[in-house]
């Protein structure tokens, strides 16, 4: 039997309450689980090794490990006192150089790659990323002798010279994909309004694709601070880098390993803190142009 409503449509009383939808939240909680347990076996690696620097060295040595120890500042008053200043600031040196090179010189390119293409744009980017196709170790002899014949051996400079070339192709190509990202019609208007390329450029351009260009000196940094193949060939005592520094204490005596971890870890903290620093950017930048 129906009931008659207001608007003349019947109901039945029988009929069947609509059933809620699934919003799937037992998944989304099985991937969250799921990301922390990834992340986690992610970073485990460094909190044993931060954790490992506050151990004694018998500490560090015992099976199993040791969960449970007196912490200790023995291993980085050593490591001070080692003389790690002088190759921190080498490397903080080459890294910082090269990086501002790098974008000095990585920025014009990309530019003229993305918003004002030259002739055979892929060409010329496959010849940029093919320079990294090269293993480091097949052109090693060359760049010594090289190196050798300008007497520019132990020389902070040959570093910074290495550490552009080798970072600049990736810098172009992520700072392309930047540059793709801004509206062509931003430059037509400068352009109206009487702006040159080069005012366009860094009035227009460049604060738009900073959260990019942060996220690309970042990337820079972290590779020419680890850098150490070419530093422990062409270096010796003076232009010697923080990678270096830490194959001292692999000795004949066998390997301090809580002083090494004490060592790893102050090599590890400026590209840190240097990523702490720009992370509202480097977020930015790695996901410019994701959502438009």
């Amino acid at each position: 039997m129906t009931a008659a409503t207001a608007s003349g449509t019947t109901t039945s009383p029988n009929a069947a309450a609509p059933v809620p939808r699934r919003t799937g939240r037992g998944s989304g909680a099985l991937l969250t689980v799921l990301a922390w347990i990834v992340g986690i076996g992610f970073f485990f690696p460094v909190l044993w090794m931060v954790l490992t620097a506050f151990k004694t060295e018998a500490d560090a040595y015992t099976d199993p490990p040791t969960l449970f120890f007196a912490p200790t500042l023995d291993n980085f008053v050593e490591v001070f006192a080692g003389g790690v200043g002088p190759y921190l600031l080498n490397s903080l040196f080459a890294t910082v150089v090269s990086t501002l090179l790098v974008l000095l010189l990585g920025t014009p390119a990309a530019f003229a790659l993305s918003l004002r293409p030259v002739k055979k744009t892929q060409d010329v980017l496959f010849f940029f990323i093919s320079t990294k196709m090269l293993p480091v170790v097949a052109a090693i002899v060359p760049i010594y002798v090289v190196v050798n014949y300008m007497g520019a051996l132990d020389n902070i400079w040959t570093l910074i010279v290495l550490y552009t070339a080798m970072n600049l192709p990736i810098a172009v190509w992520m700072m392309r994909s930047f540059f793709l990202e801004v509206p062509r019609e931003l430059l037509e208007a400068a352009s109206m309004d009487g702006a040159s390329l080069g005012r366009s450029l860094r009035e227009v351009v460049l604060p738009i694709v900073s959260p990019g260009m942060a996220a690309t000196a970042l990337i820079c940094m972290i590779f020419s601070w680890n850098e150490f193949f070419f530093a422990v060939n062409l270096t010796a005592s003076r232009a010697a880098t923080v990678p270096v520094y830490l194959v001292g204490f692999i000795t004949s005596e066998g390997l301090y390993f809580a002083s090494l971890c004490a060592a790893a870890t102050v090599a590890a903290l400026p590209v840190v803190i240097a990523g702490w620093i720009a992370q509202n950017k480097l977020v930015q930048g790695l996901s410019f142009g994701a959502v438009k």
